[in-house]
Protein backbone atom coordinates (compact mmCIF):
# COMPACT_ATOMS: atom_id res chain seq x y z
CA UNK A 1 0.00 0.00 0.00
CA UNK A 2 2.87 2.35 0.84
CA UNK A 3 0.81 4.95 2.79
CA UNK A 4 3.35 7.76 2.40
CA UNK A 5 3.51 7.35 -1.37
CA UNK A 6 -0.29 7.07 -1.51
CA UNK A 7 -0.63 10.27 0.53
CA UNK A 8 1.70 12.06 -1.88
CA UNK A 9 -0.30 10.85 -4.88
CA UNK A 10 -3.49 12.19 -3.35
CA UNK A 11 -1.81 15.47 -2.38
CA UNK A 12 -0.39 15.96 -5.87
CA UNK A 13 -3.78 15.22 -7.39
CA UNK A 14 -5.45 17.71 -5.04
CA UNK A 15 -2.85 20.36 -5.92
CA UNK A 16 -3.47 19.89 -9.62
CA UNK A 17 -7.20 20.21 -9.01
CA UNK A 18 -6.76 23.35 -6.87
CA UNK A 19 -4.64 24.95 -9.59
CA UNK A 20 -7.11 23.82 -12.25
CA UNK A 21 -4.25 22.21 -14.18
CA UNK A 22 -5.56 20.68 -17.39
CA UNK A 23 -3.61 17.40 -17.27
CA UNK A 24 -3.48 15.31 -20.44
CA UNK A 25 -1.97 11.83 -20.18
CA UNK A 26 -1.31 9.60 -23.17
CA UNK A 27 0.56 6.35 -23.71
CA UNK A 28 -0.36 4.70 -20.41
CA UNK A 29 -0.46 1.38 -22.28
CA UNK A 30 3.32 1.67 -22.76
CA UNK A 31 3.89 1.28 -19.01
CA UNK A 32 4.49 -2.44 -18.39
CA UNK A 33 2.03 -4.16 -16.07
CA UNK A 34 4.93 -5.72 -14.20
CA UNK A 35 8.71 -5.90 -14.31
CA UNK A 36 11.35 -3.21 -14.31
CA UNK A 37 11.70 -0.26 -16.65
CA UNK A 38 13.64 2.99 -16.82
CA UNK A 39 11.39 6.03 -17.13
CA UNK A 40 13.51 8.57 -19.03
CA UNK A 41 11.96 12.03 -18.53
CA UNK A 42 12.79 15.41 -20.05
CA UNK A 43 13.53 18.07 -17.42
CA UNK A 44 12.07 21.58 -17.69
CA UNK A 45 10.83 22.37 -14.17
CA UNK A 46 11.28 21.82 -10.45
CA UNK A 47 7.80 20.30 -10.35
CA UNK A 48 7.72 18.18 -13.51
CA UNK A 49 7.80 15.02 -11.38
CA UNK A 50 4.32 15.85 -10.02
CA UNK A 51 2.34 15.19 -13.22
CA UNK A 52 4.38 12.01 -13.73
CA UNK A 53 3.37 10.77 -10.27
CA UNK A 54 -0.29 11.49 -11.06
CA UNK A 55 -0.02 9.87 -14.49
CA UNK A 56 1.73 6.78 -13.13
CA UNK A 57 -1.06 6.33 -10.61
CA UNK A 58 -3.41 5.78 -13.55
CA UNK A 59 -1.18 2.95 -14.76
CA UNK A 60 -1.28 1.17 -11.43
CA UNK A 61 2.51 1.39 -11.12
CA UNK A 62 4.80 3.65 -9.10
CA UNK A 63 8.12 5.15 -10.12
CA UNK A 64 11.17 5.40 -7.88
CA UNK A 65 12.70 8.77 -8.71
CA UNK A 66 16.41 9.44 -8.73
CA UNK A 67 16.83 12.78 -6.92
CA UNK A 68 19.68 15.10 -6.00
CA UNK A 69 21.34 14.10 -2.72
CA UNK A 70 21.30 17.77 -1.65
CA UNK A 71 17.58 17.42 -0.97
CA UNK A 72 18.42 15.00 1.84
CA UNK A 73 19.53 17.95 3.96
CA UNK A 74 15.83 18.45 4.75
CA UNK A 75 14.35 16.18 7.43
CA UNK A 76 11.06 16.11 5.52
CA UNK A 77 12.80 14.98 2.34
CA UNK A 78 14.74 12.31 4.20
CA UNK A 79 11.42 10.96 5.48
CA UNK A 80 9.86 11.09 2.00
CA UNK A 81 12.84 9.39 0.37
CA UNK A 82 12.90 6.67 3.00
CA UNK A 83 9.21 5.89 2.50
CA UNK A 84 8.86 6.23 -1.27
CA UNK A 85 11.86 4.27 -2.47
CA UNK A 86 13.48 7.32 -4.08
CA UNK A 87 17.19 7.07 -4.90
CA UNK A 88 19.39 9.99 -3.76
CA UNK A 89 22.21 10.77 -6.19
CA UNK A 90 25.45 12.27 -4.94
CA UNK A 91 27.08 13.58 -8.10
CA UNK A 92 30.53 13.21 -6.57
CA UNK A 93 29.89 9.52 -5.89
CA UNK A 94 27.24 8.46 -8.37
CA UNK A 95 28.28 4.80 -8.56
CA UNK A 96 26.42 3.93 -5.36
CA UNK A 97 23.12 5.43 -6.57
CA UNK A 98 23.61 3.74 -9.95
CA UNK A 99 24.06 0.35 -8.25
CA UNK A 100 20.92 0.88 -6.14
CA UNK A 101 18.92 1.85 -9.24
CA UNK A 102 20.06 -1.26 -11.16
CA UNK A 103 19.14 -3.40 -8.15
CA UNK A 104 15.66 -1.86 -8.04
CA UNK A 105 15.20 -2.38 -11.78
CA UNK A 106 16.28 -6.01 -11.57
CA UNK A 107 13.78 -6.47 -8.73
CA UNK A 108 10.97 -5.32 -11.02
CA UNK A 109 10.70 -1.66 -10.03
CA UNK A 110 10.26 1.32 -12.37
CA UNK A 111 13.05 3.87 -11.86
CA UNK A 112 12.59 7.44 -13.11
CA UNK A 113 15.64 9.38 -14.25
CA UNK A 114 16.29 12.69 -16.00
CA UNK A 115 18.92 11.91 -18.67
CA UNK A 116 19.75 15.62 -19.04
CA UNK A 117 20.78 15.64 -15.34
CA UNK A 118 19.67 19.27 -14.96
CA UNK A 119 16.77 21.56 -15.81
CA UNK A 120 16.85 22.80 -19.38
CA UNK A 121 16.61 26.60 -19.35
CA UNK A 122 15.66 26.61 -23.03
CA UNK A 123 12.98 23.93 -22.44
CA UNK A 124 14.46 22.09 -25.40
CA UNK A 125 15.90 18.64 -24.77
CA UNK A 126 19.58 19.06 -23.97
CA UNK A 127 22.37 16.52 -24.35
CA UNK A 128 21.83 13.24 -22.49
CA UNK A 129 24.12 11.47 -20.06
CA UNK A 130 24.46 7.74 -20.72
CA UNK A 131 23.30 6.54 -17.29
CA UNK A 132 19.71 5.74 -18.29
CA UNK A 133 20.79 3.47 -21.14
CA UNK A 134 23.51 1.80 -19.06
CA UNK A 135 21.02 1.05 -16.27
CA UNK A 136 18.50 -0.44 -18.66
CA UNK A 137 21.17 -2.54 -20.35
CA UNK A 138 22.65 -3.86 -17.12
CA UNK A 139 19.26 -4.68 -15.59
CA UNK A 140 17.85 -6.10 -18.81
CA UNK A 141 14.83 -3.78 -18.90
CA UNK A 142 13.36 -1.34 -21.44
CA UNK A 143 13.48 2.44 -21.41
CA UNK A 144 10.16 4.29 -21.49
CA UNK A 145 10.70 7.72 -23.13
CA UNK A 146 8.55 10.22 -21.22
CA UNK A 147 7.71 13.81 -22.06
CA UNK A 148 6.29 16.40 -19.65
CA UNK A 149 5.28 19.73 -21.13
CA UNK A 150 3.63 22.65 -19.33
CA UNK A 151 5.09 22.25 -15.84
CA UNK A 152 7.73 24.85 -16.73
CA UNK A 153 4.95 27.45 -16.60
CA UNK A 154 4.49 26.60 -12.92
CA UNK A 155 8.00 26.58 -11.50
CA UNK A 156 11.34 26.52 -13.27
CA UNK A 157 14.61 28.40 -13.03
CA UNK A 158 13.81 32.11 -12.80
CA UNK A 159 10.03 31.68 -12.87
CA UNK A 160 7.33 30.55 -10.44
CA UNK A 161 3.54 30.74 -10.78
CA UNK A 162 1.94 28.19 -8.47
CA UNK A 163 -1.52 29.78 -8.20
CA UNK A 164 -4.75 28.85 -9.99
CA UNK A 165 -3.71 29.37 -13.57
CA UNK A 166 -5.52 26.82 -15.82
CA UNK A 167 -2.24 25.84 -17.51
CA UNK A 168 -2.34 22.73 -19.72
CA UNK A 169 0.19 20.09 -18.70
CA UNK A 170 0.85 17.05 -20.88
CA UNK A 171 2.46 13.74 -19.99
CA UNK A 172 3.28 11.41 -22.88
CA UNK A 173 4.71 7.91 -22.43
CA UNK A 174 6.36 6.54 -25.55
CA UNK A 175 6.79 2.99 -26.77
CA UNK A 176 9.47 0.98 -24.91
CA UNK A 177 12.99 1.32 -26.27
CA UNK A 178 15.38 -1.58 -25.71
CA UNK A 179 19.14 -0.95 -25.65
CA UNK A 180 20.85 -2.62 -28.57
CA UNK A 181 24.28 -2.91 -26.96
CA UNK A 182 25.42 -6.27 -25.72
CA UNK A 183 27.48 -5.16 -22.74
CA UNK A 184 27.84 -2.13 -20.48
CA UNK A 185 31.47 -1.97 -21.61
CA UNK A 186 30.43 -1.37 -25.23
CA UNK A 187 30.69 2.40 -24.98
CA UNK A 188 30.12 3.01 -28.68
CA UNK A 189 26.80 1.10 -28.61
CA UNK A 190 25.74 2.87 -25.42
CA UNK A 191 26.43 6.27 -26.96
CA UNK A 192 24.46 5.28 -30.06
CA UNK A 193 21.52 4.08 -27.96
CA UNK A 194 21.63 7.28 -25.93
CA UNK A 195 21.48 9.38 -29.09
CA UNK A 196 18.64 7.24 -30.39
CA UNK A 197 16.69 7.80 -27.15
CA UNK A 198 17.39 11.53 -27.41
CA UNK A 199 16.04 11.62 -30.98
CA UNK A 200 12.88 9.77 -29.98
CA UNK A 201 12.21 12.18 -27.13
CA UNK A 202 12.88 15.28 -29.28
CA UNK A 203 10.29 14.02 -31.77
CA UNK A 204 7.82 13.29 -28.96
CA UNK A 205 8.29 16.77 -27.48
CA UNK A 206 7.61 18.35 -30.88
CA UNK A 207 4.38 16.34 -31.14
CA UNK A 208 3.20 17.25 -27.63
CA UNK A 209 3.89 20.96 -28.16
CA UNK A 210 2.11 20.84 -31.50
CA UNK A 211 -0.94 19.22 -29.90
CA UNK A 212 -1.08 21.85 -27.15
CA UNK A 213 -0.75 24.65 -29.71
CA UNK A 214 -3.55 23.14 -31.81
CA UNK A 215 -5.86 22.86 -28.79
CA UNK A 216 -5.14 26.45 -27.77
CA UNK A 217 -5.86 27.74 -31.28
CA UNK A 218 -9.09 25.73 -31.43
CA UNK A 219 -10.14 27.19 -28.06
CA UNK A 220 -9.38 30.71 -29.24
CA UNK A 221 -11.41 30.22 -32.42
CA UNK A 222 -14.35 28.98 -30.39
CA UNK A 223 -14.18 31.77 -27.81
Amino acid sequence: MEPVYRSLELAFGALASAQDVHLSVRGIDHIPDDGGAVLAINHTAYVDFLPVVVAMRRSGRRARFMIKAELMESAIMRFVVAHTGSVPVDRSAGAQAYAVAVERLAAGEIVAIYPEATISRSCEIEEFKTGAVRMALEAGVPLIPTIVWGAQRQWTKGHRSMGRHHYPVSVRFGAPVWPSGGAVTDLEAIEADTQALHSVMVAMLDEVRGEQDARRQATQRGA
